[in-house]
């Protein structure tokens, strides 16, 4: 008798590793620490980084947001577009959330990233590695052509990072948050600018065959 799939979800699987730091889906326990990360806050509160201000609410709002958000990106996944909403661990503990985004993947071979950390990983370089990461998995893994970013001009954290990791210019636009404009920088990184800038090592877990079916790619 054939035994059982041990997941239905083989993404649970997959870990992605650096010398610091794991990135992997959470499950619910995982996933409730993430929130409560969310929840002791990212981000001053005079400042808002991001394009859709979901923490302009409270502690509880935002774990709850988290919580939901990234139980959303699971349940909507489609290969043709998804979200892969990892959780990074540091030593053990969740320090933050990186993204890898894509619509029609297995057309544009491109994707785009996005993250957060908790104010206690801040500054000690976890962002630049678990964007490296992410950046390892796109074009190793999935085969990724380019990844795009993109930052406020005011937010030069994330704009170093994405200049350390080898992304170019690509452009600005006008957003509207908080009722105000805001500039957004976009950011591109192809395979040969991927390749000349990498610096972590990085290792991949979990990866199958049913995992790549699930990307489009």
């Amino acid at each position: 008798m054939e035994q059982p799939r041990r997941h239905h979800w083989p993404l649970y699987g997959i870990r992605i590793r650096t010398p610091r730091l794991e990135l992997r889906l959470p499950d619910l326990a995982l996933l409730d620490e993430l929130a409560t990360v969310a929840a002791d806050g990212v981000h001053d509160a005079a400042e808002m980084p991001f394009t859709v201000p979901w923490t302009d609410t409270t502690a509880e709002g935002r774990g709850r947001a988290t919580f939901q958000h990234v139980l959303a990106t699971v349940a909507d996944w489609r290969p043709e577009d998804w979200n892969l909403s990892l959780a990074v661990v540091r030593e053990g503990r969740v320090a933050g959330r990186q993204d890898l985004v894509a619509a029609a993947f297995g057309v544009t071979r491109e994707a785009e990233t996005g993250s957060w950390l908790g104010l206690a990983q801040q500054g000690q370089g976890v962002g630049t590695e678990m964007r490296a990461a992410v950046l390892h998995f796109a074009f190793e893994q999935l085969g990724a052509h380019a990844v795009t970013s993109a930052a406020m001009t005011d937010n030069p954290r994330s704009l170093a990072v994405s200049r350390k990791l080898g992304y170019v210019p690509d452009g600005m636009r006008t957003v509207a948050v908080r009722g105000q404009a805001r500039t957004l920088r976009r950011l591109r990184l192809d395979r040969a600018g991927w390749q000349a800038h990498r610096a972590v090592p990085v290792r991949v877990e979990g990866w199958t065959a049913e995992c790549r079916a699930l990307f489009g790619a």
